[in-house]
């Protein structure tokens, strides 16, 4: 359906994107996702660059980011080791940033990019969103739902089918018996 439509990233994307950096607190990108009613954004450096994704499905893995070595000092904790109140504060506020829960990378498009191509590159990464660059750089974010919403406006402008394309099939069945049980005049 989005085939025949010329709908490019420019057309679809929203340009007012929420973004999210590595080193900002999981607690502040909550709210910015809760506020925006969003369910993922980009994450950028300093320079701006895509540097990953935050999502929902990001958020509800975060307790399984602890590395190796961060595991290991906290069992020591739990075994009644001492560590220094300092060290283990910094663990804990290093596994609270974006950067640690975050997916790395993210798929990217150019706002020439049709819709057809969009969805067939969300469906075959099996994502839900995909950031706008331009020289690079963050201009906007196409998700699933702005998809759905020219979905919806291409199908609001076909003309509509045919009263005979719309019958039931109850409707179809009995206008054929009734066909079949007509006379023949023409015998």
């Amino acid at each position: 359906m989005l085939e025949e439509a010329i709908y490019t990233a420019a057309d679809l994307m929203t340009r007012d994107v929420a973004v999210a950096h590595p080193e900002m607190s999981l607690l502040d990108a909550v709210k910015v996702l809760a506020h925006r009613h969003i369910s993922g954004m980009p994450v950028v450096d300093d320079a701006g660059t895509i540097v990953g994704m935050l999502s929902e499905g990001d958020l509800v893995r975060w307790h399984e980011g602890y590395t190796e070595r961060q595991a290991r000092w906290l069992d020591m904790l739990a075994e009644g080791h001492d560590l220094a109140p300092e060290f283990v504060h910094g663990i804990q506020e290093q596994h609270r940033k974006v950067k640690t829960v975050m997916s790395p990378g993210a798929k990217t498009v150019t706002e020439d990019m049709p819709a057809r191509e969009i969805a067939r590159l969300m469906y075959a990464n099996n994502i839900k969103r995909v950031p706008v660059v331009r020289d690079g750089k963050l201009v906007g974010i196409v998700a699933r739902s702005d998809l759905v919403r020219a979905l919806a406006e291409r199908l609001g402008e076909m003309p509509e089918a045919p009263s005979t394309q719309r019958q039931t099939v109850d409707e179809a069945l009995r206008r054929r018996r009734e066909e079949i049980a007509r006379p023949s005049t023409a015998r």
